[in-house]
């Protein structure tokens, strides 16, 4: 369609002399061409790119060469397209009519189509229908005349122009749309890519905090397996050093590991959390470590047999025992644990005179645990008392010498008594235990008991999970000491 308003359609197609056109020099006014006069500037063979000037360097995504495809039937508006882009920086192309363009929309990489409403052959509603279809990236603008108000709205509703300008356009109004053309095409770029960018991220992201969260589940895991295997050889040089107490020999032969038995059971009937438990565990083992110092004949006497000079020093063994864990920073609740064992609950014990709450629970449970293993062993009166008349005698000092509380806890350990049995009820620990021959164990298996050499000697703790270097190590002191063994031994824990 002509850029004036009063030209009309010819029925022929439009037919021109391309030489001529290129041969035309340029217009000597260019006045006119704001007026549309349309000079006839240097122009392309249809098809071919124009010649373009760079444009100067705006902004950020302004200096991204686009390509313009202009499509009129006629040479005259073409031109005058050419001549207005030419400047903008951006590549240009011709086609002067709708199968022409899309010939060269399949040859040539396009950003912005404009188009003429009126070409014969195909209308532009037409060509934009099949830009829209095939090329759908690319921006569509339509050139069309006040007359063409209907095929401009089916334009805008089948083609989805971008915008349409009428003829006769003003140059900068064009310039100014197609810059804002190239802008919005390049923040739906700028949109897309970031989106596809988000995408590929989260799903990296997805994968790295799957793999992550394997690996801190991993990691968890040693740690907590590294922790367990810390703990329980703590425990177990706990143990050991309790145990080079008893070597004395005497009434300290196995009287710690006993005591701390009796102690552990004690607390979790009472519902003590794991601190304290271990507390207890590790107080009951070294309750009598401050007694280390004192002769050999002082300690093989029963406590009601001292002398008053005798007293006076093996009072001081909790003292002594608590000034032996000065310096270990973790054990210092132990230490007031072991200071506080020969309190009683009425304020008549020693070394400090405490009553009541002021004693820490601990040494309560201690205290109890630690008088009726006295008692069945010698150690407060000269006789081997029986546990039934241990336990009675213990009741007496209830609410004197023995927290009520913590004394009927302790009890409840003996309920089995009045079925005429001597010795506390078995833990299920215990009652789960098989004696095996060292040929017989397997690694993975736990000490359900302490393993005592022929002397009294702590050999293995019980909880202590046996290991293939472990066995070996048995099979050998089995072989050495000439006598058979047997370990009370539960089966491996299941894998959670």
């Amino acid at each position: 369609m002509s850029a004036q308003p009063s030209q009309t359609l010819s029925s022929k197609p439009v037919m021109f002399d391309i030489d001529a056109v290129l041969n035309e020099p340029l217009s000597e006014h260019p006045e006119r061409d704001a007026a549309h006069g349309f000079p006839m500037p240097e122009l392309h063979a249809i098809g071919s790119p124009a010649a373009f000037v760079p444009a100067p360097d705006t902004d950020a995504h302004a200096d991204t060469t686009r390509t313009i495809l202009c499509v009129d039937d006629e040479p005259n508006v073409l031109a005058a397209l050419v001549r207005l882009l030419r400047g903008t920086g951006h590549r240009v192309l011709t086609a002067s009519g709708g199968p022409d363009a899309l010939a060269l929309m399949a040859r040539e990489q396009v950003d912005l189509l404009i188009s003429d409403m009126r070409m014969p052959g195909m209308s532009g509603t037409d060509l934009m229908l099949k830009v829209r279809s095939g090329w759908p990236h690319v921006t569509r603008l339509l050139l069309t005349g006040h007359s063409d108000v209907s095929a401009t709205i089916a334009a805008i509703n089948e083609g989805q122009v971008h915008r349409y300008l009428t003829k006769p356009w003003g140059d900068a109004e064009l310039v100014l749309t197609i810059k804002e053309s190239f802008e919005h095409k390049f923040l739906e770029e700028e949109k897309q890519r970031l989106e596809a960018l988000t995408r590929s991220q989260n799903e990296e992201l997805k994968h790295l905090n799957t793999h992550l969260e394997a690996l801190v589940a991993d990691r968890t895991q040693e740690l907590e397996q590294a922790n367990e295997r810390v703990k329980k050889n703590y425990f177990n040089s706990i143990k050991t050093f309790s145990n080079l107490i008893e070597l004395r020999g005497g009434q300290l032969m196995g009287h710690a590991r006993r005591v701390a038995d009796l102690s552990l059971r004690t607390a979790k009937v009472l519902g003590l959390n794991e601190s304290q438990t271990n507390d207890v565990l590790i107080a009951a083992l070294l309750h009598d470590i401050g007694q280390i110092g004192l002769p050999d004949a002082l300690l093989n006497k029963a406590a009601s047999e001292l002398t008053p000079r005798e007293a006076a020093p093996y009072r001081m063994h909790p003292v002594f025992g608590e000034q032996a864990l000065l310096g270990q920073d973790d054990m210092q609740n132990v230490a007031a644990v072991i200071r506080a064992h020969h309190e009683r609950f009425d304020g008549q014990g020693y070394p400090d005179g405490l009553a009541g709450n002021d004693i820490p629970l601990e040494a309560r449970i201690l205290a109890v645990a630690d008088a009726y293993e006295d008692l069945v062993n010698g150690r407060l009166v000269s006789e081997h008392m029986k546990p039934a008349d241990a336990c009675a005698l213990l009741f007496r000092g209830r609410g004197s010498q023995f927290d009520p509380e913590v004394l009927d806890a302790f009890m409840s350990l003996f309920a089995h008594l009045a079925n005429n049995h001597d010795t506390p009820a078995q833990t299920t620990s215990e009652a789960q235990a098989v004696l095996l021959r060292p040929d017989e164990l397997q690694a993975g298996m736990i000490m359900a008991r302490d393993l005592l050499s022929p002397q009294g000697v702590l050999l293995l703790a019980s909880e202590h999970v046996l290991t293939t270097d472990l066995i070996k190590r048995i099979r050998v002191f089995e072989r050495r000491n000439g006598r058979p063994i047997l370990l009370a031994t539960r089966p491996a824990k299941e894998a959670p």
